[in-house]
Parts: C-alpha cells; sequence; structure tokens
C-alpha cells in the first residue's frame, strides 16, 4: 500500500510499505479520508511527538474509511461489526485499570494507546481501540464529517472542564479549525454569547458565519482588552479560551476575564515555555485557571453525536482536497502560519 512515513524533522516520505496485519483482536481500516491537524503539523515540524509518534513511524490520526478485514475474536466483544461497515477511530484508547482512569481521568491513563497511520490507504485499529474508540458511521454523515469527530471530543472536554453555562459570555483566541469548533460549539451547543478573537479578517468573518456574536482582531499591537471589556460592561468574559499555544496569548487570556472569571490553557505552549501570574490577581479575582488535554471514549462518542446532528460539518472545517502524494506540500504550506483550515487527504 501507499502511506506517508515520517523519518524525523520535516522529513516525510511517500513510500510503498507492507498493509498492515491484523491480529485477532484487530481490524482492518481502508482509510477514505484523513484530515491534518495542528498537531499533525507540529509533529511534522519537530520530527517526533514525545507520547504519540517516535520516527520512523506511518504518521496521521484523524480519519474514516471502511473495514475491510477483521480478527477472529472482534465479533466477540464487537458484534454488530462487519466487513464493509463504515466507521470512524479515535487516535487512543485508555487502559481503564490505572490510578488516573479509575478516578474518571482517563485522558491521563498511565498507558494512554496511540494509534498512527492515517495518511495511508490502510490503517491497523489495534484490539483496545477496537473495544473502546471505534464507531460505526451513521449513513447520513461524511467521512470528512466523521473524521472530525477526534479533535471535536478534545473541544468538547474544554468547554466542559470550562463551566460554561446557557448565556455566559466565552472569549475565544485563536481562530484555526479548533477555535472555528469552539465557536460554533459555544454558540449552537451551549448558547452563549462568544466573542471570536483572531489575527486575519477572513477568520473573523468565518467565525461570524458560525455564529460568533461579536469579533476581534487581534494583529500584532492591537488593543484586544479594550474592546473585550467595552463588550462586556467592562467586566471582561466569564470564560476564556486560548487555542494559539503562545505564553505571551496564555497571559493576554487571563487579561481578558472577569473577576470570578475561568480561563482554559487549551493551546499547548512549546515545551520548556513558562509564563508569570499576577498573583493579587489570581487571589483576590478568585480567577480559574484550567488545561484541557486530550479526550476520553465518552467525549469521542458526544462528538460523534455532535457531528450526526449537523452541529459541525467538514464544510465549515475543511478547505482543501489533495491527495495522499501531495501531503508533504501541504504540511509544508500548513507551515506557513497558524490558523489555516484543514485539508482532506484521499489515500
Amino acid at each position: 500500500m501507499t502511506a506517508a512515513v515520517l523519518y524525523g524533522k520535516e522529513h516525510l516520505q511517500i513510500e510503498r510499505v507492507d498493509v498492515p496485519a491484523i491480529g485477532p483482536g484487530d481490524v482492518l481500516v481502508r482509510v477514505r479520508a484523513a484530515l491534518t491537524c495542528g498537531t499533525d503539523v507540529k509533529v511534522f515540524q519537530r520530527g517526533y511527538h514525545a507520547r504519540m509518534i517516535q520516527p520512523p513511524a506511518l504518521f496521521g490520526h484523524e480519519l474514516a474509511g471502511d473495514i475491510v478485514a477483521m480478527g477472529e475474536n472482534v465479533r466477540n466483544f464487537r458484534p454488530n461489526f462487519y466487513v464493509g461497515q463504515r466507521v470512524v477511530a479515535a487516535n487512543s484508547a485508555p487502559c481503564g485499570e490505572c490510578y488516573f482512569c479509575r478516578h474518571d481521568q482517563e485522558n491521563l491513563c498511565e498507558d494512554l494507546l496511540f494509534n498512527n497511520g492515517a495518511y495511508a490507504e490502510y490503517i491497523r485499529i489495534p484490539e483496545r481501540i477496537v473495544r473502546k474508540n471505534l464507531y460505526q458511521v451513521p449513513a447520513h454523515v461524511t467521512y470528512q464529517d466523521a473524521a472530525l469527530i477526534e479533535p471535536l471530543a478534545c473541544v468538547l472536554r474544554g468547554l466542559e472542564e470550562s463551566g460554561l453555562r446557557a448565556g455566559d459570555t466565552i472569549a475565544i483566541i485563536g481562530l484555526g479549525p479548533i477555535g472555528m469548533m469552539f465557536v460554533r460549539i459555544a454558540k449552537a451547543v451551549y448558547k452563549a454569547r462568544v466573542i471570536a478573537i483572531g489575527r486575519r479578517q477572513t477568520q473573523l468573518d468565518r467565525a461570524q458565519a458560525l455564529g460568533a456574536d461579536e469579533v476581534v482582531e487581534n494583529r500584532d499591537g492591537a488593543d484586544v482588552l479594550g474592546p473585550v471589556r467595552a463588550m462586556t460592561g467592562g467586566h471582561g468574559a466569564d470564560v476564556v479560551i486560548e487555542a494559539v499555544g503562545l505564553p505571551e496569548v496564555w497571559q493576554l487570556a487571563i487579561r481578558l476575564l472577569r473577576r470570578g472569571g475561568v480561563v482554559n490553557f487549551f493551546g499547548g505552549c512549546p515545551s520548556g515555555t513558562e509564563i508569570k501570574l499576577d498573583t493579587n490577581l489570581l487571589h483576590y479575582s478568585e480567577l480559574t485557571c484550567k488545561a484541557s488535554f486530550h479526550h476520553t471514549p465518552e467525549l469521542v462518542r458526544k462528538a460523534l453525536d455532535v457531528v450526526s446532528r449537523g452541529y459541525v460539518s467538514a464544510k465549515d472545517m475543511v478547505n482543501r482536497v489533495e491527495p495522499l502524494e501531495n501531503l508533504l506540500a501541504v504540511m509544508q504550506h500548513l507551515m506557513s502560519h497558524n490558523g489555516h483550515l484543514k485539508t482532506a487527504i484521499i489515500p
């Protein structure tokens, strides 16, 4: 089969490799759509991910496709699965037994099993993911729509962890695909008032189309605090989501909060970076600082339901379709600046 293999920093090759062999509890899926992701771009730039992927390795993790083969034991624990079925797989599954799994924090599982290889004609779904995080795609949902559920599950966790309620004002900084999902879900599902903050007019226009009530431009040197304060009666936002992943934007996010507000540092900053916190502000304003990592099987199921109901669609998150052979050029394009929409890779 043809597949993308990551060898190191910005070293990606499209090669002919063996179709993955499957074990008794595994499933082999023919990939019909694989979506690019900001994490994939970071991995491509760095050449590795400490927890998710070590080169040389097959690459990519957002996918949907068709079952083409199943191990002999699959029907024992997933009796409704069959060859030809349209499915979507999450990129991980928790062990269910460690300290964190027993404390309902499966996203922090000590033995979290990750799976990569979506940028390929076929991908092996290992038994643990088959058991816990492989789902049938409803007939009315496209492959590209289904492939959105992994990042969407992360967004749902971010909103749940932030305690957003109907009628709250939420400010979302960063309007790439993740930020756009936050805008859409905060408005359509939570019925919140949404302030979208981004660097480009195209992003602001897109955010408004997805439901943002107000938008604020965040170009270099622009005043963001003033407009947000004006929009919130001088108080600041109830919830702020940082979806950029830069220390200076983390600090901006804190300043946009009202007293008693919640900030979620959703965007992961480069390793080794730090920020300073005003302890008086933190203490006397009773600010809550959160950070959300990854997802759980329950949230993946919720994400599939959200997509199935039409709240989130690939037409709003994906703006290019490319063959697998063009993946290197796609990755180089996505490196040009933050905030690009997703590309659908069709093996």
